[in-house]
């Protein structure tokens, strides 16, 4: 090859690596892709404004959050093409008709789990959980002889550490003797869970847990699934006597019509059996959850005064009995206690993994700590104190077994126990969250710049050398 040749060859490759170093530094990669669960919210913090009060016998939680529009609806049953179908099943990130319920929930522990009052919700993520891309499947769960077997879940829920033998494996749990010997030593959280639209109409949050799974505490749920797999349709419709129509409209549900005091949810006291033959039109829509009131353990947790949305913002009061009777369902609230509490809420049309969550804070009773829940005398809080406002962010598929392993920086942190908010802030979580959820994607794109890079550098050395050899010989 003569020297014009060879440097013609340089210059093109000297392009061609530039074009490649221009291309690919910098060039996005993170991009929702429903395939691989990923969707990424547009807000990645919001802030959550919290009070808190009790008088002796019930303990009181009010929260205040920002949500553009009031999201009361869940999925639903429309009359379409001859048929019922299911409209507004969940999907990655916001579920496009809007129909998915607004939700506030919290998780208190009494200091039984020592790593929730440092990290929170972060020890409740085991790897492969729903909504992640490598999600274990449902079947696997259902199958699993404990998990599937004796307490009937059917998705890869959160759980506790210590529940497993390892941190790397769901389905590795401790024996069945030591997860008793855990719930009775108070090795669990409480979960309290308020939703829009298969609660709240009927006054009530639902009573939860975490422990080997999220499982509900005894007692009957508030909420059932309306549809006859057998003859497809619907169980229940509503009774016209009673409700003021028969069935909702899908037109008037889409363009917001249908609010706050209109009947939009299906009580079982204001339902009748479903009838084919009812004259159903296109569009007809009815909840695809019946409710009705909750008993036992799983009924403790009551509405205080109406949960509304107004003007861009939810106001939600909720009440409970500050000792319930069930120990091992329930966190024992006591006088001049000191407890952890980590929140987070659901908005616009989001479910699943793609909530906004806080860091966690104390909460003590006439005692002082991040979020005092004052004493009051009577039945109702008069609520003068401040609000404490926390900042949620997007958690991503942030999961304790990354946390704790050598793809952590931060992991002897961890091990030592240094709370999660003396190195970090919220926003940096956040970032962190959608690292981890494009990490390969990071890493090769990362790895085409750095070799476009070194086409460069050589190109440019290559080229330069020839144009000095060129001089000296002429």
């Amino acid at each position: 090859m003569n020297r014009e040749t060879g440097l013609l060859a340089a210059t093109g490759i000297f392009g061609a690596a530039l074009a490649l170093s221009w291309f690919t530094q910098g060039t996005g990669v993170v991009r929702d892709d429903p395939a691989k669960q990923i969707a990424i919210p547009k807000q990645l913090t919001a802030p959550l404004q919290v009070k808190a009060a009790y008088n002796g016998s019930d303990i009181f939680f009010r929260y205040r959050w920002p949500s553009p529009n009031p999201g009361i609806f869940h999925d639903v049953l429309k009359f379409e093409g001859g048929k019922w179908v299911v409209r507004g099943s969940a999907v990655p990130g916001s579920q496009p008709d809007g129909l998915h319920e607004d939700r506030v929930s919290m998780m208190v522990d009494d200091g039984s789990v020592p790593d929730f009052g440092r990290y929170g919700g972060y020890v409740t993520v085991g790897r492969r959980l729903a909504g992640f891309t490598d999600e274990v499947s449902g079947k696997e769960v259902a199958a699993h002889p404990y998990l599937g077997g004796k307490l009937k879940l059917d998705e890869p829920t959160k759980y506790l550490p210590s529940t497993r033998k390892s941190l790397e494996n769901w389905a590795d749990l401790a024996p069945e003797d030591e997860q008793k010997a855990l719930r009775a030593a108070g090795y669990f959280l409480d979960l309290w869970h308020w939703r829009a639209n298969r609660s709240n109409p009927i006054g009530l949050a639902d009573d939860q847990h975490v422990a080997e799974g999220r499982l509900s505490d005894s007692g009957k749920s508030p909420y059932a699934t309306n549809w006859d797999g057998g003859k497809q349709q619907p169980r229940f419709m509503f009774d016209s006597a009673k409700a003021g129509r028969a069935a909702l409209r899908w037109e008037d549900i889409i363009a917001g019509k249908i609010g706050q005091d209109d009947t939009y949810f299906l009580r079982v006291d204001q339902a009748k059996p479903f009838d084919p033959n009812a004259g159903w039109i296109e569009g007809d829509t009815l909840p695809r959850r019946s409710l009705a009131m909750s008993d036992g353990s799983r009924g403790d947790i009551k509405v205080a005064g109406k949960s509304r949305w107004d003007n861009g913002f939810w106001d939600v009061t909720l009440q409970r009995k500050m000792d319930t009777g069930n120990p091992t369902d329930d966190k024992i609230f006591r006088d001049r206690g000191v407890y952890q509490a980590a929140f987070a809420i659901h908005r616009q049309a989001t479910g699943g993994r793609w909530h906004m969550v806080t860091l966690p804070v104390s909460l003590g009773l006439g005692r002082q700590a991040e979020l005092e829940a004052v004493r009051f005398n009577g039945e109702t809080p008069n609520w003068e104190q401040p609000w404490r406002t926390v900042t949620l962010f997007y958690p991503g598929q942030v999961n304790w077994a990354l946390l704790n392993s050598t793809k952590h920086a931060g992991a002897a942190q961890v091990k030592a126990g240094v709370p999660v908010k003396h190195r970090h802030s919220e926003a940096q979580l956040a970032n962190y969250g959608i690292e981890v959820e494009f990490n390969y994607a990071i890493r090769r794109q990362w790895l085409f710049t750095m070799f476009g890079g070194v086409l460069l550098i050589a190109a440019f050395g290559i080229a330069l050398n020839m144009l000095s050899s060129r001089k000296r010989s002429a």
